[in-house]
């Protein structure tokens, strides 16, 4: 009886043993696809840095190929040169030392767009002051545009002059008076002020024609601009177009209407423009 109760001690517990020693088996074989999973994870990881970094180095050591063959180039070429006598010894050297500046014309280049993103700003800021200063004046007798950076005002005839006139009508220098306060405080700004008429021909005396009618028109503008409004006349431009630049078709008299105007153009300043690019960086 004995010897069989300890035969069944040996049995249970030989059992509850092999059932702990497959658990565990079990779990460490999990734990080992987790953690093989995981290192072939970072291992592809791997594998596409080293190829990235791979191509990367390829793509240097190409380009700087390209660039030693491109010297040797310009070395054989003036070499080339000198011995046909075509360029002295220092010609040869000036050039060489400009073909080895290449990269300072990148720099100026960028340099360059920043000053066009300047003077951009500075035509919207202007543009914006002109348009908050008309406020609410209809756009078919005042419109203000930008094309090709250049600010443009263009002022109906019906609000400026009387059929057949060259005299500003007194609602036309209110407007004047305000667009005068926005130029006031651009003191540097010049600007050219011309004369546009439709394609009817017109002539009455003192005037002969419409190239007369456009230019009186632009100088009855500048006038009023220098008199009343106090704008130095250095900064004005009268100019007449007559008929031959028209925005609209003259076959309606909507269209003649239309170009039927007084254009006032902000003049591009080239001076100041290079001014821009020798403003400091950061200011």
């Amino acid at each position: 009886m004995k010897f069989i109760q300890a035969a069944l001690i040996i049995a249970t517990s030989t059992l509850l043993f092999s059932c702990g020693t497959a658990k565990k088996l079990k779990l460490a074989d999990i734990r080992y696809h987790v953690l093989d999973s995981t290192y072939q994870d970072l291992q592809r990881k791997l594998n596409d840095a080293q190829l990235l970094a791979s191509q990367k180095q390829a793509r240097i050591e190409s380009l700087e190929e390209q660039l030693k063959a491109k010297k040797i180039q310009n070395d054989e070429t003036l070499n080339q040169l000198q011995s046909l006598s075509v360029i002295s010894t220092s010609q040869a050297e000036s050039i060489k030392k400009s073909l080895e500046n290449i990269n300072g014309k990148d720099a100026y280049i960028k340099d360059l767009q920043g000053a066009m993103q300047r003077k951009d700003s500075l035509t919207m800021n202007l543009v914006m002051n002109l348009k908050g200063a008309l406020g609410n004046i209809s756009d078919e007798d005042v419109n203000v545009k930008v094309d090709k950076g250049v600010v443009y005002i263009d002022i109906s005839d019906k609000m400026l002059f009387k059929s057949g006139s060259f005299d500003v009508t007194n609602p036309a220098k209110a407007v004047l008076e305000k667009v005068a306060k926005v130029l006031n405080n651009q003191p540097d700004i010049e600007f050219m002020v011309e004369g546009h008429t439709d394609a009817v021909e017109f002539s009455q005396p003192p005037l002969a024609d419409n190239w007369d009618l456009s230019v009186k028109r632009a100088t009855s503008v500048v006038r009023l601009l220098e008199d009343q409004y106090h704008i130095d006349p250095k900064r004005m431009t009268a100019a007449g177009r007559s008929s031959f630049i028209p925005v609209a078709s003259n076959d309606t008299e909507k269209g003649r209407a239309t170009n039927r105007r007084t254009r006032i153009v902000i003049l591009p300043q080239l001076d100041q423009f290079f001014k821009l690019l020798e403003t400091p960086k950061g200011q």
